[in-house]
């Protein structure tokens, strides 16, 4: 058994969404939690869980900000937590792997797939210890979890897609 445990200032967790059918809107969240339980030796055996406060939503828009933790999007005072929980990890190719599972957000749950590049493992020169690294990507359809808001566009479509794109870059520090 391998304990992970994450090293926050060498993680990221990004997402984007398509603004005004033309551009991206783009953000990050500034505080989460990556639970990994199994071998690094044999990744499909291993559970996660990733815990996302979403008070920690950042845009570099306050008021943008403000309004996604409205009953608009997130709901953060009811839901403060979005929760991935795996439930099936495949491996693809030599570091490549499926991961699926439980995502909830806003008191629904959907089940997700999100691709998991697995960066191996190297020694920091700082202090001896060993660290991994994983590369996770995906999207979800955000109405599926009710954020249906949206605005029609004068010139045709509407002001947000549907589809959210994650992006998480995620390093460890390794115990055995």
């Amino acid at each position: 058994m391998t304990t992970l445990t994450l090293d926050k200032v060498h993680s990221t967790l990004d997402f984007q969404i398509k603004h005004m059918m033309v551009s991206k809107a783009k953000g990050e969240f500034e505080d989460f939690e990556v639970e990994f339980n199994g071998d690094l030796t044999n990744i499909e055996s291993a559970g996660v869980k990733v815990t996302i406060p979403v008070t920690s939503i950042n845009t570099g828009n306050e008021d943008r900000d403000g309004h996604l933790r409205s009953g608009d999007f997130f709901e953060a005072e009811q839901y403060p937590n979005m929760i991935f929980e795996s439930k099936k990890i495949k491996k693809i190719s030599d570091d490549e792997y499926k991961v699926t599972g439980d995502f909830t957000i806003k008191g629904v749950t959907n089940e997700e797939t999100f691709t998991v590049e697995y960066n191996g493992t190297s020694k920091s020169p700082m202090d001896g210890s060993t660290v991994a690294g994983f590369d996770v990507s995906g999207k979800v359809n955000r109405e599926a979890y009710g954020m249906t808001y949206n605005a029609a566009m004068e010139t045709g479509g509407v002001l947000l897609g549907k589809d959210v794109k994650f992006e998480g870059n995620f390093e460890f520090i390794v115990a055995e």
